[in-house]
């Protein structure tokens, strides 16, 4: 249920998304930022990161039990908190593979994280403009599934260079297999970006 209004509660929900949403960008940055040169203390920082971002995410729910006056609908809100938390536990999970399978960025890798970390960002704008400006906000939605079909167009062209090369294939399948599971970790990570999109969409025309 929803009640529109200025109460402090309704602005809360959408402080704690934009919140969130912020830190996801963080966490989508230093993915893009230190994927070339992965340390222990490099995967430790990316788990404190999350750490943070389980404990808005635990706040928002608890408030969400709290109460049913809400700025959008309270079941969009958790939604939208989840795919967005997905979002940022893949960064961390792709740092984590990318470390223990000793896989370094190519071409595909450095493009895809730098588009879904683009996604991140339009997902920041859309939650800041929903209320004022949801007809805006609704443009950076359309952004995100842009951004997540070339992403899934450079996923396919990644798996096919990656095959394509016979020698390779006979000299180091393991690297081959070890790298699709990193592009694969990438091309999810862009789902749960579509998903939080795919709720604000909804939201936006419930405000409409």
């Amino acid at each position: 249920m929803s009640l529109f209004g200025n109460s402090k509660k309704e602005d809360s929900f959408i402080t704690q998304l934009r919140t969130q949403a912020g830190k996801t960008c963080d966490c989508l940055a230093f993915l893009q930022q230190n994927m070339n040169d992965i340390t222990d203390e490099t995967v430790k920082q990316n788990k404190e990161m999350i750490d943070e971002l389980i404990e808005i995410k635990i706040v928002l729910v608890d408030d969400l039990h709290n109460t049913f006056i809400t700025p959008i609908d309270r079941e969009d809100i958790y939604n939208i908190s989840n795919a967005m938390f997905d979002m940022a536990k893949y960064s961390l999970t792709t740092l984590e593979e990318m470390y223990l399978l000793k896989v370094k960025p190519d071409i595909f890798i450095s493009d895809m994280v730098e588009k879904v970390k683009a996604e991140a960002h339009e997902l920041q704008l859309a939650i800041e403009r929903i209320m004022k400006n949801p007809r805006i906000a609704s443009e950076h939605v359309v952004n995100v599934t842009k951004l997540e079909g070339k992403i899934d167009k450079k996923y396919r062209e990644a798996v096919k260079d990656l095959f394509g090369d016979n020698t390779m294939l006979e000299k180091d399948l393991k690297t081959i297999l070890y790298t699709r599971e990193v592009y694969r970790h990438i091309s999810n990570m862009s789902d749960r970006a579509q998903a939080a999109a795919n709720v604000l969409g909804m939201a936006v025309i419930k405000l409409s």
